[in-house]
C-alpha cells in the first residue's frame, strides 16, 4: 500500500471493489480546460484518455465512525489523468473527475463539502458475478433525467496483477486526486475549475489484480450528463477496458497546493 510515515488520520477508509473501468482517447483540447492549476495532462501512449469507472464502495467509515443506510453503495465516474510536479522534484501520478454519481444524497454532500468533487445524486444499481479465479459479468446502472445509462463486462479466467508498464497498469495506479475549489459551470453542470485554488489529496491502497475485458458495452444519451463533446467521445469506440477486484482503500485530507 502507498503510505507516508507522515499521515494523518483518514478521512474516509472503506473498501473498492468489482471495478470496471472503460477507456476512451479523448482529445486533449477537452480536458485541457478541466485541469486545475499545477497539474498537467497525462497521456498514454500518445493519447489523452478518458476512463468511465463504475465499482462498489463497502464498509464505508468517514473520521472512523459508519453512518447506517451509508455503507456499502454504487459509485460511477468519469474521471481524467494529469501529473503534478512538487516544489521538491517529485511527481505524483493522479486523477480529475468531471462527474461523479452515487445513489444518496448526503453523500454527494459530504464529497462536495470535503473535498469540492463534482458529486450528483442519482438511482443506481448493480448486478456482479465475479470470482477471482474464473472471471464473470460486472454492470453498473443509473438514471438521470429519466433516461437510462449501462455499463457492463464481461471477463474470463483468473485475475492477475497488471503487468509494470502496461495499459491497465497506467489506468489503476495512480494514487493523487486533483480538484478546484470554486469555479462556473457548464450546461451539463460539470465544473470548469478554471477559478479557484487547487487542492491535492492522497488515496492509498494495494496494487490490483485486472482482468483485461474484451466484452464491454455502454449505453446511455450522455450529452445532459457530460455535455455534447465528451458525449460524442463515449459514442465511440472504447480504447480499452478492465475489471479489478478492488481492496482496502484510505482517502486522506486534502489540502491546497501552491501554484
Amino acid at each position: 500500500m502507498n503510505r507516508h510515515r507522515d499521515t494523518p488520520r483518514p478521512f474516509l477508509t472503506a473498501r473498492w471493489e468489482q471495478l470496471l473501468l472503460i477507456n476512451w482517447a479523448c482529445p486533449g483540447e477537452l480536458l485541457e480546460p478541466l485541469a486545475p492549476a499545477g497539474t498537467r495532462l497525462d497521456p498514454w501512449g500518445g493519447e489523452t484518455l478518458v476512463s468511465l469507472v463504475g465499482f462498489m464502495f463497502r464498509d464505508t467509515c468517514v473520521r472512523g465512525i459508519g453512518i447506517p443506510g451509508h455503507r456499502t453503495f454504487e459509485e460511477v465516474n468519469l474521471r481524467f489523468y494529469v501529473r503534478r510536479t512538487t516544489p521538491a522534484g517529485e511527481e505524483r501520478r493522479g486523477v480529475v473527475f468531471i462527474r461523479e454519481l452515487v445513489p444518496r444524497r448526503a453523500i454527494a454532500l459530504v464529497a462536495r463539502w470535503a473535498y469540492g468533487e463534482p458529486y450528483l445524486a442519482v438511482p443506481m444499481s448493480h448486478a456482479v458475478t465475479l470470482a477471482p479465479d474464473e472471471g464473470g459479468t460486472v454492470e453498473y446502472g443509473w438514471m438521470h433525467g429519466g433516461r437510462r445509462f449501462r455499463i457492463a463486462a464481461t471477463v474470463r479466467g483468473p485475475a492477475r496483477p497488471a503487468e509494470p508498464g502496461s495499459e491497465a497498469e497506467f489506468i489503476t495506479e495512480h494514487y493523487w486526486g486533483y480538484t478546484r475549489r470554486g469555479g462556473g459551470g457548464n450546461s451539463a453542470g460539470i465544473a470548469r475549475r478554471q477559478t479557484g485554488a487547487t487542492a491535492e489529496y492522497r488515496v492509498d491502497h494495494p496494487r490490483w489484480d485486472v482482468w483485461e475485458a474484451p466484452t464491454v458495452s455502454f449505453s446511455g444519451a450522455a450529452r445532459p450528463l457530460y455535455g455534447s463533446r465528451l458525449a460524442e467521445v463515449l459514442a465511440g469506440s472504447p480504447r480499452s477496458a478492465f475489471v479489478a477486484l478492488g481492496s482496502d482503500v484510505i482517502v486522506h485530507p486534502g489540502g491546497p497546493i501552491s501554484v
